[in-house]
Order: structure tokens, then sequence, then C-alpha cells
């Protein structure tokens, strides 16, 4: 029986997350690494909107959302309980810090990281902006090694790939900054036999024609 296919591009934070779900899971799927300047149209025509990741499922169902492909992974398998079942409390906390990643937190990111393209500000205004969201984890992280907790949920990979993504913007500023819990946090995830597992290289799907199984 043939796997699902995931378009995903190695360096997106929005495609490791969505690598990090399936992972964790446990389930297999049919890697397709791209590169965006070349996007196969097999993707296109499955997804017009031409980001990564995408996930074809073998009845042709698409799933276009990382978050929501994190969601179908551990829905299927959760041997982790990263979607905190039967804490619903903390599944609220999880899906909050989570939108204000993705709504709040990674437009300012994206500023930062592209000050050039936004001239209207500074460089420095958008890290500002953008620290206000470090600062909540942060506040976070100093009660417990992780997000919600002694062990990480859905929200710790869900959010790490962007923190990743914000500290190499400026390494010195970063490692130099007074965020110590969210290096902390941080630098444990990179390091993680998980983060090197879904940072694997792999020849692109058009290049080499090949897919790989992957999870």
């Amino acid at each position: 029986m043939s796997l699902p296919v995931l378009y995903s591009f190695r360096r997106c934070p929005y495609a490791m997350r969505a690598r990090l779900g399936i992972l964790l899971s446990g389930q297999k799927i049919s890697l397709r690494e791209i590169v965006l300047k070349h996007k196969p149209e097999a993707m296109l025509t499955a997804s017009p909107k031409g980001t990564v990741p995408v996930l074809i499922l073998q009845d042709g169902a698409v799933i276009e959302q990382s978050i929501e492909i994190m969601c179908w992974a551990l829905m299927k398998s959760d041997p982790h309980n990263l979607l905190l079942n039967d804490m619903p409390q903390q599944q609220e906390v999880a899906q909050a810090l989570i939108h204000c990643n993705d709504n709040q937190f990674k437009p300012w990111l994206d500023r930062y990281k592209y000050a050039d393209r936004h001239p209207e500000h500074s460089e420095q205004y958008y890290r500002q902006q953008g620290e206000i969201f470090i600062d909540q984890l942060d506040s976070l992280l100093s009660k417990n090694p992780q997000l919600l907790g002694h062990k990480p949920c859905i929200a710790d990979y869900a959010i790490y790939p962007f923190i990743r993504q914000f500290a190499s913007v400026d390494r010195t500023w970063f490692d130099n900054s007074g965020y110590l819990n969210v290096q902390r946090w941080l630098k444990a995830h990179i390091e993680s036999d998980n983060f090197k597992a879904i940072m694997n290289k792999y020849p692109t799907w058009l290049e080499s024609g090949r897919s790989f199984e992957f999870g």
C-alpha cells in the first residue's frame, strides 16, 4: 500500500514542525524534498497555495496546514501524549501559544529576518516586537523545563522551529540576551535526536525523482 506523500523543504519551520509531528507519532510517509524556487507541478496541482508542507493522503485528500499535519499524525498515534489528552486546560494553553506564535510572533519574525525589506522600522524595533513572545516563553520556562511541564507537548514542537529561526537572525545578540530559559530549552531541542532525524538531507524530488520513506 502506498504511503501518504509529504512535500517538504528542509529549512522551513512549518515543514519542520510537520516532520516532527510525523516522526513523534511513528507514522510513515513518503518524503519529497523540494526547492521553493522550483515547485513541482504535482504539488501545485494538489495545493495551489504553493507553500510547504503539503500532505497528500492515500485517498487523495490534501492537508495544507502544518499544525493540521501534526494533529493528523498524532491523532493516529500519540505515544508521548503530545496532544495532552485528558488535560483540557493545558490543551487550551497549548493551542493559545501556538496561535500566538503563528499569528503574532511569526509576522514580527519575518520583518526582523528581512528588515531591509521593511524599512518603515528598524531591525531592532522588529526584534523588540518579537521579544514580547520570547519573554512569555521564558517566563513559562522558568517554572518547568518545557513550556507546559516536565515533558514536551505539541506546543514545544510546534513553536521551537520558529524560535530557532529568531535566534539565528543575530546569534551574538541572542546568545547574550537575558532569555536564559529559552536558550536552554532551544538548545536541548536542537541537539536532540528527534531534531537531527528531521534535518537529514535528502536529494530534491525534481532532481532525483525519488521519494524517501520517513517517520
